[in-house]
């Protein structure tokens, strides 16, 4: 046999493998962005930063992210991609380089209000095979431990077919399931407020309902009910009978058929559990929420005492513990108890379940509990939930992209997430974070800097280097680096008080404050300290003389065709000034109505769906993407037809109806508000799915402002704003409390703290650790104490 010999150690040539160490993007064009170039280190962490709406996003997600997503499902058989979403090729010349990408987002969770923290995650069904395995007594398999499973029964007769030989016999089906009977796995039950729901002194074909969308026109709401056959539609609904109430309040799905078309029936109660009920509130668009408000009030279900689960799952314990005890703990105290449950028959269940569990308090969400439903978590906790399942992947290699991760953090909070990026980093994946935080910024390896403007001002590379490089390249962003606030020389005098006392939502411990009004007041603390359970919770009962104006972070919703002169309700009154300027109606102008292109029904592109591949958008030739009718073209206002106003910036439009022949006062009091909130740049007619987390953030400021209240409250308005609009933001808080109103702030952004006039520090920590105020005070005696986290935080900041 014979040996190896040892040869001379050469100098080291780079193997072919090693030189793809970079991700190239070469004429990126998607949204803004004008022929980007870049290349992107990896296995580095890099960030992504500039102004909101400079093109960050549409670089990093719709860009690099997309076409990574969309080669990996052209791996799949045509088959399977049947059953995938089409995603369409970015516009870009060449993407070189790319590795599996994993995008985790700022999208809220949960639209059902059965899905929650553990639903979302794998640890509910863990423990559902836990308490399956070791729970006494046994009630079944893991899905006797389900909400969100029913009992199911049945028995009759199957006939098998064997050969020639057919066989009838009797069979039996059963499936246990954990599921409330009563509250249906919801943990709640509602009762409904009929005046709401319509006017019982009109009759139905009078517009007796009341109900959001519910018009007289609409076949599948008013139109069944009108034609159903059932009831007298031209009959008062008070003077219906007995039976006439029974069918249309409680009636059973019944087969109709309603001017030759075949519909279901059912009565109206039925109907609005389905429609409305059965949704997450936080997810439903605001004057609908509002509408479930008025109509509906939920209360704690009284068979299972809101754990939602069935009196046999709740009867089953391991030691003392139920599975509903389980999911109410502190996820961090049910760490614990998983740690001191010994049984080798379950070792590697335990050992994926504690570790799941450690992996929530490592990210700092060992304060939520996995009953928690999803649709209640912030935008910064939901997208470190979903950050959960890939901390303890083995996977290296991999693209890990991230939109603004130290959303919802406290200064405190921060250095735990840089640590969890880096740690991702180290493990050999390319990291990619939009970022605007100046503490995010600085772990970058590499930092693309995006503008220098935001929407057509925006969309190139501006900057490319180190962090040091970025501070002395004189941009934006390297300009305001460094910036740091100073505390206000002198504070508002509040002109009253509202008076918070015993409040105990969620995690607050009997807190008594006086929330001080006709100033600026911020409410801040750790993440899970009991902020948004005091404002959202304890606040609005307490304010409901003064009228609360609420701006939270649930996300906009609109589809291609929604736009900002839509969403803000900018088009009603510009349509009304075209037509009576030309003397036509003005549903004419409507790219949804009467006025849209006939050819691509007013979308301004024919969309071609080519199944499995990507569907291909071409311009319109008939209206050559303006959306409108060439006849409707020709009515002008002010020398301008409808496609060229809504071609126009927001700063143009503000210009065009402020004076002279266009002038009209209501769409300029609208343009005025948009202009307030910094989105001067945008084209009224741009398609809110193009916009930027921070620029919906400020569109839906804009609409609020125009509520009549007392009382602003805002869910921290800082989200996706870059360090130079934090000082437009503040000049805006500024202006409204000038105006008279009270405006309250959940906020981390040192800057926003530094400016306010009173600062409430809810803490010490997070969950049961938290949900007192730690201080009550202005923001110099909070420096000069420095006797909580965010003192600390802030006397640094502001170099005290």
């Amino acid at each position: 046999m014979s040996k190896a010999t040892r040869t001379t150690p050469q100098s080291p040539v780079q193997h072919a493998a090693d030189s793809h160490d970079l991700i190239r993007v070469h004429g990126a064009r998607e949204n803004n962005l004008k022929d980007v170039s870049i290349e992107i280190p990896k296995r580095r962490l890099t960030v992504f930063t500039g102004v909101s709406g400079s093109g960050k996003s549409s670089l990093v997600f719709d860009t690099i992210a997309a076409e990574s997503q969309r080669m990996i499902n052209e791996t799949y058989s045509a088959f399977l991609q049947g059953f995938m979403p089409t995603l369409a090729r970015p516009e870009v010349d060449v993407l070189d380089g790319l590795t599996t990408a994993i995008s985790v987002d700022q999208q809220r969770m949960g639209g059902d209000l059965r899905s929650t923290v553990g639903t979302a995650t794998d640890a509910n069904a863990m423990l559902r095979i836990l308490f399956s395995r070791l729970g006494k007594p046994h009630i079944g398999p893991p899905s006797a431990y389900s909400f969100n499973t029913a009992t199911v029964r049945a028995s009759g007769a199957i006939t098998v077919e064997r050969g020639a030989r057919t066989k009838a016999e009797k069979a039996t089906f059963t499936r246990t399931g954990g599921m409330c009977t009563h509250c249906e796995g919801r943990g709640k039950v509602s009762d409904i407020d009929l005046t709401q729901l319509y006017d019982d002194t009109k009759s139905i074909s009078e517009g007796a309902f009341t109900i959001p969308g519910w018009k007289s026109d609409n076949v599948w709401t008013v139109g069944i009910y009108a034609e159903s056959g059932f009831l007298d539609p031209h009959k008062p609904i008070r003077r219906f009978t007995k039976k006439e109430m029974h069918d249309f309040l409680y009636r059973e799905p019944t087969k109709v058929k309603v001017n030759g078309v075949n519909l279901t029936y059912e009565g109206l109660i039925p109907k609005i559990q389905k429609s409305f009920l059965s949704k997450d509130k936080e997810s439903m668009q605001p004057h609908i929420r509002a509408f479930v408000e008025r109509a509906v009030t939920f209360t704690t279900c009284p068979d299972c005492d809101g754990t939602r689960l069935s009196e046999g799952a709740r009867s089953s314990k391991i030691g003392r513990i139920s599975i509903a005890d389980a999911c109410a703990m502190e996820i961090r105290d049910l760490a614990e108890w998983v740690r001191r449950l010994d049984e080798p028959s379950v070792t590697p269940l335990l050992t994926a379940l504690q570790g799941t569990l450690d992996s929530f308090t490592e990210i700092g969400l060992g304060y939520l509990s996995l009953d928690r439903p999803a649709g209640t978590l912030s935008g910064g906790e939901a997208q470190r939930v979903k950050m959960i399942r890939h901390l303890g992947s083995s996977l290296t290699d991999v693209t890990y992209v991230f939109d603004e991760p130290t959303i919802g953090l406290h200064p405190h909070d921060i250095r735990r997430m840089n640590d969890l990026l880096l740690r991702l980093r180290d493990k050999g994946n390319t990291v990619l974070v939009v970022e605007h935080k100046p503490e995010a910024i600085a772990i970058a390896d590499h930092v693309v800097d995006l503008g220098p403007g935001a929407g057509t001002e925006g969309g190139t590379v501006c900057f490319e280097g180190t962090v040091e490089g970025l501070r002395a390249s004189g941009t934006v962003t390297g300009r305001h680096l460094d910036d740091r606030a100073t505390l206000k020389d002198s504070v508002r005098t509040p002109t009253g008080a509202l008076q918070i006392r015993g409040a105990t939502a969620n995690n607050l411990q009997g807190v008594d404050v006086d929330v001080p009004l006709g100033v600026l007041c911020v409410v801040t603390g750790v993440a899970g300290s009991g902020k948004s359970s005091l404002v959202h919770g304890a606040l609005p009962r307490q304010a409901g003389a003064e009228g609360v104006v609420s701006v939270d972070q649930s996300a906009i919703r609109g589809s291609r065709r929604s736009n900002p002169a839509t969403y803000t309700g900018l088009l009603e009154p510009i349509r009304k000034a075209f037509a009576k300027a030309n003397g036509v109606k003005p549903a004419l102008f409507s790219a949804n109505s009467e006025g849209a292109c006939p050819t691509c029904n007013g979308a301004g592109v024919i969309y071609t769906d080519l199944a499995m591949m990507a569907g291909v958008a071409t311009t319109c030739e008939d209206c050559e993407g303006k959306r409108f009718q060439p006849s409707v073209l020709e009515y002008h206002l002010g020398g301008r037809d409808i496609s060229e106003v809504l071609a126009m910036s927001v700063t143009e439009a503000e210009e065009f109806f402020g004076a002279g022949e266009a002038r009209t006062p209501a769409a300029h009091r609208i343009l005025e508000r948009l202009a307030d909130v910094g989105l001067g740049y945008l084209s009224l007619g741009q398609p809110l799915t193009t916009l930027s987390g921070g620029e919906r953030q400020r569109l839906k400021l804009a609409v609020h402002m125009a509520e009549k209240g007392g009382v602003y409250v805002l869910d921290e308005p800082t989200t996706g704003l870059h360090l130079a609009d934090v000082e437009h933001l503040l000049g805006l808080l500024d202006r409204l409390v000038e105006s008279g109103k009270s405006v309250i702030v959940i906020e981390h952004h040192q800057a926003v703290m530094a400016h306010a006039d009173w600062i409430i520090d809810l803490g010490p920590g997070a969950g049961h650790d938290g949900g007192r105020v730690v201080f009550e005070g202005t923001p110099a005696d909070l420096v000069a104490e420095r006797s909580t986290l965010t003192g600390e935080h802030l006397a640094q900041y502001v170099g005290a």
